[in-house]
């Protein structure tokens, strides 16, 4: 079955969404992200996926408190994403709780600082942060495009020993409109046997058994649950 990932995005402390990246369309789900964390643990979820919105904005680690907050109070598996961009992030970051890390910008700009990290920390810490529009690598909290293309991206890299890469498909994400399959078939046929963690569009618990029928390792999903498409009872039936 495929490994259920809800998402928690954070800014000013608050769990919130927002809709392709625009910062414009935040929607403050919880003011208390904590809470939101121990109801998911609740209903059998082990793994959750942390974004600092306020970090890939401001280009250094913000919101590391609320990962704290959550590390300390779940035995949730955490993976953080959102304003890395130096070995003191990266730091902070683990020291916070963080499981694992996903780096997605400082992969494009600072290929031998991610590669480092990699070597430092190992590939089951390091998820390859991978977010495409018209499958170009989009950077800065997307709202910088790279003329990067997505395969020869991730094949670089998986070259270099990653073995998860978290691929968001940027028209798809907040829209509640269906995920990127053919997207991440590609991405398998390309790279095969790589842990893909698909991400944006879920709508429904449809959309995430079609991934599983895919052969999609894992999915990312956070406002099918916010909005109540998705509820926590109907996903506890489907947690491995």
């Amino acid at each position: 079955m495929i490994e259920l990932i809800p998402a928690i995005d954070i800014i000013d402390g608050k769990c919130v969404r927002l809709s392709q990246g625009n910062y414009n369309s935040k929607k403050v789900y919880n003011e208390n992200p904590l809470e939101v964390a121990k109801e998911f643990e609740a209903y059998g979820i082990r793994r959750l996926h942390v974004v600092d919105l306020d970090g890939a904005a401001s280009h250094h680690i913000v919101n590391y408190r609320t990962l704290e907050q959550i590390a300390t109070h779940t035995s949730l598996i955490i993976d953080f994403g959102g304003g890395i961009k130096t070995s003191g992030d990266i730091e902070i970051a683990f020291e916070s709780g963080a499981e694992m890390v996903t780096l997605g910008s400082v992969a494009v700009k600072h290929p031998e600082w991610f590669c480092e990290w990699l070597q430092t920390y190992g590939n089951e810490k390091i998820i390859l942060g991978a977010d495409v529009k018209d499958r170009k690598i989009a950077i800065n909290g997307w709202k910088e495009e790279s003329p990067m293309e997505l395969m020869p991206f991730l094949e670089q890299y998986t070259q270099k020993g990653i073995t998860k890469v978290l691929c968001t498909d940027i028209s798809h994400d907040g829209m509640l409109d269906g995920p990127s399959l053919p997207l991440y078939q590609d991405i398998l046929k390309a790279c095969p046997g790589l842990y893909l963690i698909a991400s944006g569009g879920i709508s429904c618990m449809d959309d995430i058994l079609k991934l599983d029928e895919a052969g999609i390792p894992a999915v990312v999903f956070g406002k099918a649950i916010y909005e109540g498409r998705i509820s926590l009872k109907e996903l506890s039936h489907y947690i491995i």
